[in-house]
């Protein structure tokens, strides 16, 4: 049967303990949940007529197929592969939902290199228009964004994601920009590696965003680069970073509370560095809560250009950084985007797509964050192993904050 999601736990007990070299043959009666798979085909083909125009009339195979045997491969735990999902195609009832006939293997493989994942992207946006805010923000908090890669392990076959002269180092990075009050991924790219993370984000760059960095995006040009998009920054910086200081500022008792040592206004770098930067910044010093009795106390030091927000506020925004590293955990070890099905850039950019596509229609069907508890009970469901009703229960059961509005 169609499962809605992989199952994080099932799948990786699975595969290091049972190997599984030959897939199971996949039968009809396995194909259910084609009403989700529908419903996402009718918004690929609001915007396949883009495509209409570069099209080969004498090709049979489309994106809107393409994406629909993705999507099945995402919600079917038994799709393992780009030839099981081959496979698949073979199924009447497979054929009927999409629209299509037998797929080749080989014309699987091609479509993956050369249809333009940019027809996906626009869908990526279609469908952040319909959520809703599922996560209560202070006000000062809007717009926050979390800014973030990972890194998807390639095949030595895959020499545009060679990073380092050794053979054994390849590898594809998934660049994402995580909406906090959204509880989603609303931007994506998919690049080598070794390619910058910080040019990644100054191509994504929009107004009104509050972009939450780790260290890796301490750049003072790509500081400057934000305001001038007129957005807002947080980002945590070296501790021995050149400052002039300008002002020290008083704690407040709830600073204080909050673990922050020292809050400034200052000018960052050397003269030099101070003609990309130009606007006085803040820079926070604050201790993080220990997760364990035997780690040693640490200062974390963030700079921001919020210069009118609370210090207390500016390290809560911070730590809703990790949104987006348990996105990549969901992402990765749930929804199966750790094992790479193409091993074009361009195919692994469709893959990328596609799951986070997965990934926002979860939230779209259910009105809530996705997580292992909840598409586990999903599958269940439409396996025909849970009814409405417990379904329902289960939905309940989901954190507050999870909840649509």
């Amino acid at each position: 049967m169609w499962a809605f999601c992989h199952h994080a736990a099932v799948l990786e007990d699975a595969k290091s303990i049972v190997p599984r070299p030959h897939p199971p043959e996949i039968g009809d009666e396995d194909i259910q949940g084609s009403k989700y798979v529908k419903r996402f085909l009718a918004l690929i083909e609001r915007i396949r007529s883009v495509a209409e125009e570069k099209r080969d009339p004498r090709q049979q195979f489309d994106i809107q197929q393409l994406a629909g045997h993705l999507l099945f491969y995402f919600f079917t735990p038994i799709l393992t592969s780009l030839r099981s999902i081959q496979r698949a195609s073979e199924l009447k009832r497979v054929q009927k939902i999409l629209g299509c006939s037998r797929v080749a293997l080989g014309s699987l493989s091609e479509a993956n290199a050369v249809f333009d994942p940019e027809l996906l992207r626009c869908a990526i946006h279609e469908l952040v228009g319909e959520l809703r805010g599922q996560r209560q923000l202070p006000r000062e908090l809007k717009g926050l964004t979390a800014v973030d890669g990972t890194f998807l392990r390639a095949v030595p076959r895959m020499a545009w994601a060679l990073f380092r002269t050794n053979e054994k180092y390849r590898g594809a990075k998934a660049h994402v920009l995580y909406d906090i009050e959204l509880e989603a991924p609303i931007e994506a790219s998919v690049t080598a590696a070794n390619a910058s993370e910080k040019g990644e984000l100054r191509k994504k760059l929009e107004a009104g965003r509050f972009y939450v960095m780790d260290a890796g995006y301490a750049q003072y040009q790509l500081f400057a680069d934000i305001i001038k998009a007129q957005s807002s920054f947080v980002c945590r910086i070296r501790d021995d970073a050149v400052r002039e200081v300008i002002e020290e500022r008083e704690l407040s008792q709830e600073a204080i509370e909050a673990g922050i040592k020292r809050d400034q206004v200052v000018r960052l770098g050397d003269e030099k560095v101070r003609q990309k930067l130009e606007h006085e910044v803040r820079v926070i010093e604050f201790q993080p809560p220990r997760t364990r009795a035997d780690e040693k106390p640490g200062l974390m030091v963030l700079a921001t250009d919020r210069l009118d927000m609370d210090a207390e506020l500016v390290t809560l925004a911070y730590g809703y950084r990790w949104s987006v590293e348990l996105f990549f955990r969901w992402f990765k070890c749930v929804l199966g985007c750790r094992d790479l099905i193409s091993q074009s850039e361009n195919g692994v950019t469709i893959q990328v797509y596609m799951g986070i596509i997965a990934s926002l229609l979860v939230s779209i069907w259910t009105g809530c964050k996705p997580n292992k508890a909840l598409l586990e009970r999903l599958a269940f469901y439409l396996m025909g192993m849970a009814d409405d009703e417990e379904l329902e229960a289960t939905l309940r059961r989901q954190p507050k904050h999870a909840q649509g509005a």
